[in-house]
């Protein structure tokens, strides 16, 4: 650690300096503040040693001056003639300690250490800041993602409510981020909730907190999602999958700004700003009496829209490369390089699951390709082009290898939409173990409507081996 010591006084100067050289630290000993200049363009000391008053100089007004030029170097106040009023003057411009004359051998020692340790935990922090930014970077310079990006800089600055709207994949959650980092609130935390990962009979506990006793296994108090994001913003992720109790208390918070624990009769007050998202159609659902209409419009006051990958083709080669660079750094491994016939095809593919898909298939071609250069055929082997899917038997005469090949065979349509349906279909109820009413509600359809369309195209469930 390199020490710079600002002291008129020679006795005081030389003392430090060999106090903290014998300590094993680097430090210059200069008599005025104009001296030490040259020293913060050079040296970039790690701690300062500043005396109040050195000669015609002002320390305090030194320190003023050190942090209006954004150097935040950690300054240890000395001083022999001070008292309470210099010392809060010093703590309010910044100083991150204050020491009276005659100094302590042992104070000095144990400053110069808490300072060290204060920097390390702060350069830290500013490096996981960094990285947790970097992590919700969003990609591309497409005209439809520019557009997005500019309402987002627009909104960051208010507290209005915002409903962001897209297919799964399209970096709601990046949108979510940003307007979050842009805002006043930047500093406070970014809380995160998905409903739709959490069970419907913990929902309220998780969002809103519980109070020891209130259920089974509530040992001790918890605070919720909406209480730890006070001050910053909380973050609900797909709030379409929200139970209609939920939604009535969120309601509560976005109307009056208060809420209360789950097993509790008080009231806390929050300052949290919720920014929702989801890839349904909450309209739809509105109809159907699963979403509430007057939560709908309190979230609903701007909607933003975030485009799918196939309306932002112009950002593939910038986000395959993007990952490229990703996965070549935590897999440690040399960047792959896509030929211009590989990147022309996957320009071409519609990328259902939009940004998180592509992510995936270079995630994917990083581990099976041997090679640094990606090819037509690595792309083809990892089966990532044309989404490979089960053999299904839609009709004794018929079997689809592929959707490549179901797309590109010639049929009349309604033949072709009846074999899609039931493709469909049976795929969603077998993975909801053909439960006919938990899939109409994931579908948003109408239970009656799903039996009927079973009965009609002859779903059957396949027997298992």
């Amino acid at each position: 650690m390199k020490i710079l010591i600002i002291d008129d006084e020679k006795s005081i100067g030389i003392s430090l300096k060999n106090i903290f050289d014998d300590e094993g630290y680097f430090s210059k000993w200069v008599t005025s503040c104009a001296e030490s200049l040259p020293y913060f363009e050079k040296w970039e000391p790690d701690l300062i040693y500043l005396d109040v008053k050195i000669k015609e100089e002002n320390g305090i007004e030194f320190l003023e001056t050190l942090r209006e030029k954004g150097i935040d170097t950690p300054v240890v106040m000395i001083s022999g003639h001070s008292g309470i009023k210099e010392a809060v003057q010093a703590m309010k411009a910044g100083a991150f300690d204050f020491l009276e004359k005659p100094l302590n051998l042992t104070r000095i020692k144990l400053t110069a250490r808490n300072a060290f340790e204060f920097s390390s935990l702060k350069n830290n922090y500013s490096r996981l800041k960094d990285d947790f930014i970097q992590q919700y970077k969003i990609i591309g310079n497409s005209p439809k993602l520019l557009d997005t990006l500019e309402i987002v800089k627009k909104l960051a600055k208010t507290n209005s409510k915002v409903l962001i709207r897209g297919e799964s994949g399209t970096g709601k959650e990046l949108v979510a981020f940003a307007l979050h980092n842009l805002s006043s609130r930047s500093n406070m935390p970014f809380i995160k909730f998905n409903s739709a990962a959490i069970p419907l009979d913990l929902i309220e506990s998780e969002l809103f907190g519980h109070e020891k006793g209130a259920f089974t296994g509530a040992v001790s108090s918890k605070k919720g999602k909406i209480e730890l994001a006070d001050k910053g913003t909380l973050f609900l992720d797909e709030i379409g999958d929200m139970s209609l109790s939920a939604q009535s208390k969120i309601l509560r918070v976005l109307q009056e700004g208060e809420l209360q624990r789950v097993g509790s009769n008080e009231t806390i007050l929050v300052n949290t700003r919720i920014i929702a998202a989801t890839h349904k159609n909450l309209e739809e659902m509105i109809t159907q009496g699963l979403f509430r209409e007057d939560l709908f419009y309190r979230l609903n006051v701007v909607p933003i829209t975030c485009p799918p990958l196939r309306e932002r083709k112009s950002d593939i080669p910038i986000l395959v490369d993007f990952f490229c660079k990703k996965f070549s750094f935590e897999l440690n491994m040399p960047q792959k390089i896509f030929t211009k016939e590989a990147l022309e095809m996957i320009n071409q593919w519609s990328f259902p699951g939009n940004v998180r898909e592509l992510k995936n298939m270079i995630e994917r071609l990083y581990i099976f390709v041997d090679d640094n250069e990606i090819k037509i055929k690595d792309i083809e082997n990892c089966n990532l082009h044309s989404y490979k899917i089960k053999s299904l038997s839609l009709n004794s005469n018929v079997d689809i290898d592929n959707l490549t090949y179901f797309l590109q065979e010639t049929k009349p349509f309604n033949d072709k939409k009846d074999e899609f349906e039931r493709l469909y279909l049976k795929e969603q109820l077998e993975k909801n173990d053909f439960n006919v009413s938990k899939t109409a509600q994931i579908l948003q359809m109408q239970q009656s409507n799903l039996s009927r369309k079973i009965k009609e195209l002859k779903i059957e469930k396949t027997e298992e081996r």
